[in-house]
């Protein structure tokens, strides 16, 4: 096993303290509204959101993000940032990205794997220092696949089952689903994962879409939501 591989399994994994497992990016308010309380429309909701959203806007950008890295282009780094958190559409949605951002900042600055790699921990403060201290998730991420030489193909399939993994399990907890349909419900959206990566690697930035407003709605109502077991 190659260590970019074993880098990227770091990247993905559930332990990667950044607390993704807090957020369900309005899943719990369609599980409350009645939208999602089986597993069939659990898989529905997600398999849209994978597509309409993760497909034709945050993969293409973390892309082209790593692909900025890569080449020494900061600015385009710092453009794209910008344009992803102009993306998020509620409080909840700019608020997950940022505290993500932050939280994987302070890892990777204090993990000699990163910390250590000439240039990388500097470059990446840099990045913090121009945008404010605002910096989404997807470009902090993006520097740790370019810094550990992870090909683009596996770390946008990584990002998304990341991804995809942290929406099946808050849907196991909110519904609540049981873990055999969880695994269900992973096994099938991941079917689907190489042709959207493959997608997003094409997609030209003029054809990036997050166009979803059943999702922005979710999440803005998921703000004023009751009872609540995600932040978001």
């Amino acid at each position: 096993m190659s260590l970019p591989l074993v880098r990227l399994l770091q990247l993905v994994s559930p332990a990667l303290p950044v607390g993704a497992y807090t957020y369900s990016q309005g899943l719990e308010w369609a599980v409350e509204s009645g939208l999602a309380r089986t597993e069939a429309q659990v898989g529905e909701w997600l398999a849209d959101v994978l597509a309409a959203s993760l497909a034709c806007y945050e993969l293409p950008l973390l892309h082209q993000q790593i692909d900025a890295w890569r080449s020494g282009n900061d600015a385009r780094v710092v453009e794209l940032n910008t344009l992803f958190i102009a993306s998020r559409e509620t409080a909840e949605l700019r608020a997950e990205t940022l505290q993500m951002g932050y939280s994987l900042v302070r890892l990777l600055v204090d993990l000699p794997a990163f910390r250590d790699l000439p240039g990388w921990a500097a470059r990446l403060q840099a990045l913090v220092a121009t945008a404010g201290g605002e910096t989404a998730f997807p470009a902090i991420w993006s520097a740790a696949a370019a810094a550990w030489q992870i090909d683009p193909p596996d770390a946008l399939s990584g990002y998304a089952w990341a991804w995809l993994e942290n929406a099946v399990m808050a849907a196991v907890k909110a519904v609540p689903l049981g873990q055999a349909a969880g695994q269900r419900l992973l096994a099938g959206l991941a079917e689907q994962v190489p042709a959207h990566v493959a997608h997003a690697m094409t997609l030209p930035q003029p054809c990036w879409s997050n166009f979803q407003p059943g999702l922005a709605l979710a999440s803005a109502r998921h703000e004023t939501q009751y009872s609540r077991l995600f932040r978001s």
